[in-house]
């Protein structure tokens, strides 16, 4: 299977991310773009040269694609990909997995039972920052890690119907966004024991939206996670690890010359706050590549389903305790880098 088609549902903000890195692979047919809103599908398949879809039945019929991948709202992305793996068709689906760990649970047995692949696209493990960060921390170069601090955040985006400002389809700020900071402390620092959370849940979220979540892995480590959808525009992360022989740190700002911030009209601009790369390959398109080349060699990805379901495990006991007002304890599972921390330790008795 060297040549691979690959179709993409949802004509939104990452639908055009993921539909421009198609096309920049050479052994990729991009067969088309599906969207229920037949002008935004018409407009972006123009874009990429490729066939408009509003449904994906005429889809799979008329383009027989490899790969589908999904780009929708998170609470539509069940049955979008039930139906493609219905189909015979590999999954790549934007995260997070679900909004509700029994959709994410019934979309992994699904895609099982149809022999298929299932993809998240949990993209902060292609950045090159933050994969050098993990590699530095798994390699011990600061020694043994005790307290993480990770911020990310943008304007509130805007997406159809509003969907963002519905907690039970978007599940806030926490579930969208903070995810993508609990599933690479999870892959840096493996289970995590308990979950404490403050956000604006319950308050009002009109175009805003703040939480601080605090994370206590099961090997010891401290993370102190903060999202916010408040800012006038733009988009920033920032990392900062503390070990027993130094820190490793990353802001995102730090590479932008000059920072301006502007409120900008409603709805000028773009629905989600992509973080730019001066790569000449994007973490996305990295990240897509990975993907396909895992289906070509049937090889463990980078990040499984398994591990998206872990991070929104994660990230709705932190919703859970913004609610509640009060510390939520993850079930006890066996520590995937306890492994590493333990030879951190041995190494690092004396310091």
């Amino acid at each position: 299977m060297s040549r691979l088609k690959v179709a993409v549902v949802g004509a939104g903000t990452m639908g055009t991310v993921h539909s421009e890195a198609y096309r920049e692979m050479a052994d990729v047919d991009l067969v088309g773009i599906l969207d229920i809103r037949p002008e935004a599908a018409q407009r972006l398949a123009a874009r990429r040269e490729t066939a408009a879809y509003t449904t994906l039945n005429a889809l799979i019929q008329a383009a027989q694609p490899d790969v589908v991948d999904v780009c929708v709202p998170t609470y539509l992305h069940r049955q979008v990909v039930e139906a493609a793996a219905v189909a015979g068709c590999h999954v790549i689906c934007e995260k997070p997995i679900a909004r509700t760990l029994a959709d994410a649970e019934a979309m992994i047995r699904v895609c099982q039972a149809a022999g298929v692949k299932l993809y998240i696209a949990h993209v902060v493990r292609f950045f090159p920052e933050y994969r050098r960060a993990h590699d530095l921390v798994c390699d011990g170069a600061v020694g043994r890690v005790g307290v993480v601090r990770a911020m990310r955040g943008g304007a509130f985006p805007v997406g159809w119907e509003d969907w963002y400002a519905n907690v039970a389809k978007c599940g806030t700020v926490i579930v969208d966004s903070m995810i993508h900071d609990f599933d690479f402390l999870r892959w840096c620092f493996g289970e995590v024991d308990r979950v404490y959370a403050k956000s604006q849940l319950g308050r009002d979220m009109v175009q805003s939206d703040h939480a601080f979540v605090s994370l206590r892995f099961q090997n010891g480590v401290i993370a102190h996670v903060e999202g916010t959808w408040a800012y006038p525009s733009g988009f920033y992360t920032e990392l900062e690890m503390a070990g027993a022989k130094g820190l490793i740190e990353f802001r995102s700002q730090d590479a932008i010359a000059v920072h301006t911030q502007i409120r900008q009209s409603e709805r000028a601009h773009a629905g989600v706050q992509v973080p730019e790369s001066p790569l000449v390959k994007s973490p996305y398109q990295l990240e897509l590549e990975h993907f396909l080349e895992c289906i070509r060699r049937d090889v463990q990805p980078l990040v499984t389903a398994e591990d998206a379901c872990k991070a929104l495990e994660i990230s709705l006991a932190a919703l859970a305790s913004a609610r509640a007002g009060k510390p939520v304890r993850l079930a006890q599972t066996p520590n995937t880098t306890a492994s590493v921390q333990e030879r951190l330790t041995r190494g690092n008795q004396d310091d």
